[in-house]
């Protein structure tokens, strides 16, 4: 297999390629798990999730589902630490597909034709992403990576996510964001690049660290993992926001491709992902992104067309972050229920 131009995949882009597919895997896999403890518990108990019942806790496959999910996210992080994000980061659509057909065979939700289609473009554009890969700058200290986040043009864009952020938070949310999607989504998805970055920074600390080669010594290293624990719970904050105010169906997609996009972005910025490769191979990546966004969408959009009695969404949004995943993933089971109960009470006003 060939990438970065012609050259053939490095040992860390392939060991990166295999940690984020059985990321994908995990986490995929791991809705469905917790899917089936909630109902389980829900059984059990005649009280859901989503009404303040806490019986799951008590329910065994349920947390078998949260210990793969966490299985899925440490190896996501660990393959920051191997490859780039514009390699890592795209490859994440591919536990939407797990979900899928594990929901199809597993939880009889019907996966739609369109949605077929939308499993196929996923891996064909992840398929195109991973040959035209570019390969991983070796890198033997964290200063070098802090030299990487100092350079004028990455700072530019951190200042300018910065400002952004502080406009839409202060501005633009207080009269907007309960009425446009696009508000909270984006405050996640700008800090969500920023996050990526300095989780790829710190993986890439402690692989060095595990190597014998101490970089928690620095103090770089504390400042990485202070914006990652910044990021993340501004990320967790907005999106419990968004998933709190709108469909699911419409915030997944949407924060998706923001986050994708702006994550990419940053790295290209500020890890010169696509320095040395041809034109060629930098266009057949962007091309096997928008494939990979566009598989994405269609995925979403036929899970929102299928009305299935039972459960309306098992999907989360993805993210690098584990609290996002389960504050979103309860925050949907909250919603199923909340819809349900309007929808019981209209059909009492029909009958009267």
């Amino acid at each position: 297999m060939e990438g970065g131009g012609g050259q053939e995949l490095s040992t860390d882009n392939v060991k990166g390629i295999v940690l984020a597919l059985l990321s994908s895997g995990f986490i995929g896999a791991s809705f469905i798990i917790k899917k089936k403890g909630l109902r389980r518990a829900a059984v059990a108990s005649g009280i859901r999730a989503g009404v303040g019942g806490y019986s799951y806790l008590l329910e065994p496959l349920w947390w078998v589902g949260m210990i793969t999910m966490i299985v899925g996210e440490v190896a996501n992080f660990v393959a920051y630490a191997f490859a780039p994000a514009v390699l890592v980061t795209p490859l994440g659509a591919l536990s939407i597909i797990v979900s899928a057909v594990l929901a199809h065979f597993i939880l009889n939700e019907r996966l739609h034709a369109l949605g077929v289609l939308g499993c196929v473009m996923c891996i064909a554009g992840s398929v195109v992403i991973v040959i035209h890969a570019p390969q991983e700058q070796e890198i033997t200290s964290v200063r070098e990576i802090w030299n990487m986040a100092i350079q004028p043009a990455f700072l530019l864009y951190v200042a300018s996510v910065i400002v952004v952020v502080f406009v839409l938070v202060f501005h633009f949310s207080p009269l907007y964001g309960q009425s446009n999607v696009l508000i909270y989504t984006a405050i996640c998805s700008l800090m969500g690049s920023l996050s990526v970055m300095s989780v790829k920074a710190l993986g890439t600390s402690l692989k060095l660290t595990f190597e014998g080669t101490n970089q928690l010594v620095y103090p770089e290293t504390w400042f990485f993992m202070l914006v990652v624990a910044t990021c993340v719970l501004t990320q967790m904050n907005y999106l419990n926001k968004a998933l709190d105010t709108f469909n699911t169906a419409i915030v997944s997609p949407i924060y998706y491709v923001m986050f994708t996009t702006l994550t990419i972005l940053a790295s290209v910025i500020m890890f010169k992902d696509w320095s040395g490769q041809s034109l060629g191979s930098i266009t057949s990546e962007i091309c096997g992104l928008i494939v990979v966004l566009s598989g994405t969408i269609l995925l979403h959009v036929t899970k929102d067309y299928e009305r299935i009695p039972q459960s309306r969404s098992i999907y989360a949004p993805l993210s690098p972050s584990l609290t996002t995943r389960l504050n979103g993933d309860l925050l949907k089971h909250v919603e199923d229920d909340r819809n349900s109960d309007e929808e019981k009470a209209l059909r009492r006003q029909e009958m009267y």
